[in-house]
């Protein structure tokens, strides 16, 4: 008896995944975490007329969604001046970015990305068979300008910055992004990932045509729009690249009830403004406790903060251990020089109590030797 034939490029991939859940922890554990801050989940939660307009969509859930997507995208067309035609509808930006990579990526390709910059995109080129160029971040943000030079040196098929940035929060104004557009060698394609651009400040969005066919923006209503369980990601780009994903895509792939949502979400812009408040303060709120700590922040234009802990990463992810035992789920950066940081969402004023009462025990545990 014979169990399955795996091809030589599944086989000699390890058996990870690039995050653990919290839920996986929390049964390790034997309990659930006291504050949720380490996913970067809009603790906020989605517009009111959202859940309302998803539950009324719950009775029809034996309807398959409209594989094209059509009423989220016309909607979307309108917020971003931008035709349907310029637009993927997907189940979050991880599988937009799992259909591009299977899309443009061939087995020995060459992908260009930062080292320690959002895993779940080096996973998917790891499947796909494509050769990871790394560099490292330049003073806590993504160097832009080594990463498309290095593409024109190898001869990349996709180069991945996101702005704001995963896992540091940092960012860069958009007429820099928009001067460095001219950088991008023939056949390569820019992925802008801007997750977090509802919670960045006025300027950070480059102003770049839906239709330049060499780059690929991708945005979520996981984040400001406090919907990451819904998973409803959308991509901008060139007609013909949007086109190219109805190739390999899962058409059935939508929820139907996260497609009226998000689009009910999309339409509620006060609940928004809001949500961007809220997590404006509750920033403001984890920088004040990182510093009676005796630790600095670093500047955000996310939902999150990085703390900096002052140490290296072993230290770093000592007091990772002290907040999890204590209760409070965190994450931090996988890469030195970042991973001297603790990872911190926004949270609730309890979830913050929470984290204020944990961390300087935590702290003080990391320092003491075993």
């Amino acid at each position: 008896m014979t169990g399955p034939r795996y091809p030589s490029l599944i086989a000699s991939l390890p058996e990870t995944v690039p995050f653990v859940g919290p839920e996986v922890q929390e049964r390790a554990r034997g309990a659930e975490f006291a504050a949720r801050l380490g996913a970067n989940e809009n603790v906020f939660g989605p517009s009111p007329k959202a859940v309302t307009a998803m539950q009324a969509a719950t009775a029809d859930l034996w309807k398959y969604a409209d594989p094209t997507n059509f009423d989220l995208r016309n909607a979307l067309s309108t917020h971003l001046t931008c035709t349907p035609e310029n637009l993927i509808v997907g189940e979050g930006i991880d599988g937009l970015l799992g259909y591009l990579v299977r899309l443009l990526v061939d087995k020995g390709d060459a992908v260009v990305t930062s080292d320690g910059a959002y895993p779940t995109f080096n996973y998917h080129v790891a499947g796909f068979g494509g050769v990871l160029h790394k560099l490292p971040y330049h003073d806590d943000h993504e160097n832009l300008e080594a990463l498309l030079d290095k593409a024109a040196e190898v001869d990349a098929k996709l180069v991945y910055f996101a702005n704001p940035d995963n896992p540091m929060g940092t960012w860069i104004d958009g007429a820099r992004i928009e001067a460095a557009l001219d950088r991008i060698p023939d056949g390569t394609v820019l992925i802008l990932d801007e997750a977090y651009i509802e919670f960045a400040p006025k300027g950070t969005a480059p102003n770049i045509d839906p239709n330049d066919p060499r780059v690929i923006r991708f945005r979520t209503f996981s984040k400001g729009y406090g919907m990451a369980g819904a998973r409803v990601g959308y991509g901008i780009a060139a007609p013909a690249l949007i086109r190219a994903f109805d190739k390999i895509r899962n058409h059935f792939g939508m929820n139907r009830a996260s497609q009226v949502g998000a689009l009910a979400a999309l339409l509620d812009p006060e609940w928004l403004a809001q949500t961007v408040a809220n997590v404006t303060a509750s920033k403001l709120e984890i920088d004040r406790i990182a510093a009676q700590n005796g630790l600095s922040t670093l500047p955000s234009a996310t939902n999150f903060v990085a703390i900096d802990c002052g140490g290296n990463g072993d230290f770093a992810r000592a007091v990772l251990a002290g907040l999890i035992a204590r209760g409070v789920f965190v994450r931090m950066p996988f890469v030195a020089p970042q991973d001297r940081c603790i990872r911190i969402s926004a949270g609730r004023p309890q979830d913050l109590t929470e984290f204020e009462q944990a961390l300087p025990e935590a702290l003080q545990a990391a320092r003491t030797p075993a």
